[in-house]
């Protein structure tokens, strides 16, 4: 009895063994799957821009960096693309108003994806005073992962710029706060439109729960960045970073 007993246990753990090397090797599969979807999006964004016949006359002050038709073409839940020079961070940004946590598990063609997409929320048109952009915090370095090292200002020395280009063209924002926060944090519903008293109010609040000075300048007028993700030890713990537009 106590050979079959043994036997038993063995092929049982066995089981288990073979069982969870699958499902870590699935995963390391469907993240890798998922990061080379995400390289595909940036190669079309990279290349060149045909400008039709029709379309010569464009106004001088839409700068445009990336060939960003073909997505909005492919999706018109997509919104634009968010970049920081020189990280990680560079990835298609979707915005669905009417569900805004759509692409919170969910890749470019709409399918089924642990990293998702990063997305607009609490925003009401792209022209706001104040639009934040959520990504995951991914184990394996991608999305936003990389917004976590700005807890360490040496990195936010390295890395002062956000890009973050739509069809009305290329906007660049000099970050000046990066904060640990809950995501609850009125931060979050803050939009300040043309009050600058409400301005005031925030961006000194923000400033003040900044890990460290930024010594960059916030003129009222400018439309504020926030990109957030999680990190710490709750369930609703961010960081993020928030870029005044230059």
């Amino acid at each position: 009895m106590s050979k079959k007993l043994f036997y038993i246990l063995t092929t049982v753990l066995l089981i288990i063994i073979a069982f969870s090397c699958f499902m870590i090797f699935s995963e390391l599969s469907q993240k890798e799957k998922e990061k080379e979807d995400f390289e595909n999006l940036s190669e079309i964004a990279a290349k060149p821009i045909e400008i039709k016949p029709e379309e010569e006359e464009i106004e001088e002050d839409a700068v445009h960096k990336r060939n960003l038709g073909p997505l909005y073409e492919a999706n018109q839940d997509f919104a634009g693309w968010i970049n920081i020079p020189g990280t990680n961070v560079d990835y298609p940004v979707m915005y669905t108003p009417d569900d805004p946590q759509k692409y919170l598990r969910m890749n470019f063609e709409g399918e089924y994806a642990m990293s998702g997409v990063p997305f607009l929320e609490g925003t009401r048109e792209l022209s706001d005073g104040h639009i934040i952009i959520y990504g995951h915090n991914m184990k394996n370095g991608t999305m936003f992962s990389d917004i976590t090292k700005y807890a360490e200002k040496t990195y936010f020395d390295e890395h002062r710029l956000i890009e973050f280009e739509t069809a009305e063209g290329l906007k660049t924002y000099e970050i000046f706060a990066s904060a640990m926060l809950k995501s609850n944090d009125g931060w979050y519903y803050f939009n300040y439109s043309e009050n600058e008293e409400i301005f005031e109010e925030f961006v000194t609040y923000i400033k003040e729960k900044s890990l460290y000075e930024t010594g960059t300048e916030t003129t009222f007028g400018r439309q504020i960045l926030t990109l957030s993700t999680c990190f710490g030890d709750s369930d609703d713990d961010r960081i993020i970073i928030a870029g005044i537009e230059k």
